[in-house]
């Protein structure tokens, strides 16, 4: 059976995604779909760095500006949303292009991870009350009792997945590490292309630090306003995103202005070197470094469509 073309391109914040996606889309006969967990928020266009009607020239976008800031988003409904507009855009007879920087979404897609285990099982209101009662580290000492590889990898603060992992282990005395790792291996439905864009790290750095600039002078702290006074608040999945969490942090008076500032900036570059970590772990991805090219976008775009005649994705 023939498999669906699919592209990819990711990379760190701030490396330059949008417009060579753009770029992409008009030489190939894409349409793009975003796997940005925040730019599908509507009201929160300065701090997920949102692409503008303008700057899309004309090129279909798909999950971006869908879901109020009250709506959760996860990697499930990402997945469900993803599947459904891919087969839109195929019935158009164009090519998904997926586009963003949340490695984890974009590993469901490509591997077509199978979430059936996080479901609501049984066990979930049981483990919230321990970890409420008891605390966080409880939990985690629990998973790393029968798990060790995922209570290596997931943060005892991170009590959403250190629940589902325990779930997963007490409804099928499975370890949650492994079926991962199946998942991991089995082979993508798609005749992908999985490009990464990619800089010198103090050049990456330095671009973060303007786009926050960028981002401060656009008003970034009065969308934060304005989103706090319809009701949003830290607890919101939308609320913990970059930006928006240290600006909240700032309004409710636990960081004066510039050090909310500070904290962003330094958050956004461990974020961008975390996102680098998964890439290089993912397998078969074009890396695309932009200073071999001389930072020419002509030079890029030239080599992509090169891959994507040698995998047959385009003619």
């Amino acid at each position: 059976m023939k498999k669906e073309p699919l592209v990819i391109l990711t990379g760190p914040t701030a490396v330059g995604k949008t417009r060579l996606s753009i770029s992409l889309a008009k030489a190939i006969g894409g349409e793009i779909l975003s796997a940005d967990s925040m730019q599908v928020y509507k009201h929160m266009d300065i701090g997920s760095a949102k692409i503008r009607p303008e700057e899309m020239e004309g090129v279909p976008h798909y999950l971006v500006d869908v879901l109020e800031p009250f709506e959760e988003f996860h990697v499930v409904r990402f997945q469900q949303m993803a599947k459904e507009a891919m087969a839109i855009i195929r019935s158009h007879g164009h090519i998904p292009i997926l586009v963003g920087g949340t490695g984890f979404y974009i590993q469901a897609i490509v591997g077509d991870v199978d979430f059936t285990e996080n479901e609501a099982g049984p066990h979930r209101q049981e483990l919230e009350r321990l970890a409420a009662e008891q605390g966080a580290h409880v939990l985690h000492e629990e998973l790393r009792k029968v798990d060790e590889a995922s209570a290596a990898a997931i943060h005892e603060h991170n009590v959403k997945r250190v629940i589902r992992a325990l779930e997963f282990y007490r409804l099928t005395g499975k370890k949650i590490s492994e079926h991962n790792e199946e998942q991991r291996e089995k082979e993508s439905p798609y005749n992908s292309a999985y490009f990464v864009l990619n800089d010198d790290r103090a050049r990456l750095y330095a671009r973060i630090e303007q786009r926050v600039d960028e981002m401060l002078k656009e008003g970034l702290l009065e969308e934060v306003v304005r989103l706090k006074e319809m009701g949003c608040h830290r607890g919101l999945v939308s609320m913990q995103g970059l930006g928006y969490k240290e600006m909240l942090a700032c309004l409710d008076g636990e960081y004066t202005f510039q050090e909310a500032v500070d904290v962003l900036k330094r958050d956004t570059r461990h974020f961008a070197k975390r996102q680098l970590t998964w890439f290089r772990r993912e397998r078969g991805v074009i890396w695309l470094n932009k200073e071999e090219y001389g930072y020419e976008e002509e030079r890029i775009l030239s080599a992509m469509l090169n891959v994507l005649k040698e995998k047959e994705i385009i003619r």
